[in-house]
């Protein structure tokens, strides 16, 4: 049975949820409009986020894995997203396939339209953002049903949480539902995040290590000075209080924990009586 959707994040049908999640983090990055140029990456990342939503949802995991892509008549998920039109968007086409939206049936055996019942009008869609507007909040711009605006990311979101844009959804009758919008947060290369608290290495030269001194470093922030004490391990831990993630229900502040990459000198840039020194009294332990 044919699963293109699986072919579209380029993971096998085995792939586990933190295999589907990376694999679509790192295609949602390589064809973000903001980043690929190409007029063909907009199709791709819109593609990319539709299958996602499919396969990172267990219940509709569950259905797609039943069906493949019988789902679509039989298409394969590339071309059935082609055949969809520009105008049409492809989150809520597979929330009524899904079942996710009101007044339409369910997946398959689902029975025509829903009565009297109120349309829900809500759209769910999935945005990624860079790690420090996770961190510090900021402004993102979105391109949603031919309607262009930007949301208030706020401080400290996490990955997979989900923020709502008031009167951003669909309109019927003069009224109009909300975006809810769920965030991807790509992972940083300098940071980790752990709650509340984050983790970062820092440079200190051999020098500081073994003597003591300051060290000037950039928090994500702001620039601090940091006391350096005689004997610093390679890896050793430093607390900084109040320079991590913002935990949005207590609105306190976590903190940043900086940890000790002692930088060696190369030995042809030292004086060579040092060298003959060092080689000679360094202990060997």
């Amino acid at each position: 049975m044919a699963k293109s959707l699986y072919e579209t994040l380029e993971v096998s049908e085995n792939a586990s949820a933190d295999e589907i999640k990376k694999a679509y983090r790192k295609l949602a990055r390589k064809y973000h409009p903001d980043v690929n140029k190409d007029p063909a990456a907009e199709e791709k990342f819109k593609e990319i986020n539709a299958a996602y939503e499919v396969l990172s949802d267990q219940e509709k995991k569950l259905q797609y894995d039943q069906y493949g892509d019988s789902m679509f008549g039989g298409q394969n998920f590339h071309d059935f997203a082609r055949g969809q039109g520009s105008n049409q968007n492809l989150d809520d086409i597979l929330r009524q396939m899904f079942g996710g939206g009101q007044g339409f049936g369910g997946g398959f055996g689902g029975g025509g339209f829903g009565g009297f019942e109120e349309p829900d009008l809500d759209t769910n869609a999935q945005i990624s953002i860079d790690f420090n507007t996770s961190i510090l909040g900021g402004k993102q711009h979105i391109s949603l049903n031919n309607e262009s605006f930007d949301i208030k990311i706020p401080e400290g979101i996490k990955d997979g949480q989900k923020i709502r844009a008031k009167g951003k959804g669909k309109s019927y009758q003069g009224q109009r539902g909300d975006l809810i919008l769920k965030i991807n947060v790509y992972e940083s290369d300098e940071y980790e995040r752990d709650e509340d608290s984050l983790t970062k290495y820092f440079d200190v030269p051999l020098k500081t290590a073994l003597f003591g001194g300051k060290v000037e470093i950039e928090t994500i922030h702001k620039t601090i000075t940091l006391k350096v004490p005689k004997n610093t391990k390679q890896s050793q831990k430093f607390r900084v209080k109040e320079l991590g993630v913002l935990n949005r229900k207590t609105s306190t502040k976590g903190d940043l924990y900086l940890k000790a990459n002692i930088v060696l000198p190369k030995i042809e840039d030292l004086d060579e009586d040092l060298v003959k020194i060092l080689e000679e009294k360094l202990p060997e332990n």
